[in-house]
């Protein structure tokens, strides 16, 4: 990770940009509900972004490949999470800075509650580690609003497996069930510990009902045009 001259300051100080992040366990439809938010945003007329954790930049990109390859769990569970720091690190300052500073709206498919649930919760490392990390890579940036997609584990991986079909199951699919139910935890804490930014949505059912439930809590969550609204 290169060191950074200048730390990130919150997205809240843009007067426009705002920075949206979707999180949940496997099959939550989280890509789902991001795309139908960004039509719904763009219909508005507000420019949107959407991208991706671990990924959304060239190097990230690379640096996915091998996280989900399994590679970053063959190094141990520190080493993995260096490598989503290093993601992270070019995916912030190569994306979505640059977005959030010309006033675009960010949607983001996992962000740092991830790590703190999946490296974090579920995979035992130190959040002393986790936050080192997350202050030398990202600053103080952190998400406007952030939407916790919740089903029961049973249910998403499910989803995940009629997804993927016949293709093997990735670095985070195959874990146990008991490695799920502690993703789902871990992300019930995280909303409960920063009620401010995080809103669970009940994902257990067809996916335009949860996409009305996302724009209801984005219209009443965060500060936007009047033209945002829960009605398109």
């Amino acid at each position: 990770m290169a060191k950074r001259a200048e730390k990130s300051t919150p997205c809240q100080d843009h007067a426009i940009g705002r920075f949206i992040t979707f999180e949940g366990g496997e099959g939550s439809g989280k890509s789902t509900q991001i795309q139908m938010l960004a039509d719904h945003l763009k219909s508005q007329g507000i420019e949107t972004l959407v991208t991706r954790e671990p990924g959304g930049s060239p190097g990230a990109e690379i640096v996915r490949h091998l996280l989900l390859s399994g590679v970053g769990k063959l190094l141990g569970a520190d080493a993995e999470t260096l490598l989503f720091a290093a993601a992270r690190d070019d995916h912030v300052h190569q994306v979505i800075r640059p977005a959030l500073d010309k006033g675009t709206w960010v949607l983001c498919d996992r962000f740092t509650d991830s790590t703190a649930a999946y490296q974090g919760a579920a995979g035992k490392v130190d959040p002393a580690f986790i936050q080192a990390l997350t202050h030398a890579t990202i600053g103080r940036l952190e998400p406007d609003l952030t939407f916790i997609l919740d089903v029961p584990v049973a249910v998403g991986l499910q989803r995940a497996i009629k997804r993927r079909g016949r293709t093997a199951a990735d670095r985070f699919e195959g874990e146990s069930l008991a490695f799920h139910e502690s993703l789902r935890e871990a992300y019930r804490r995280i909303a409960a510990d920063n009620p401010a930014r995080c809103v669970v949505i009940d994902a257990n059912a067809e996916p335009a009902k949860v996409a009305e439930r996302i724009r209801e809590a984005l219209q009443s969550r965060l500060p936007a045009p009047s033209s945002v609204g829960a009605g398109a």
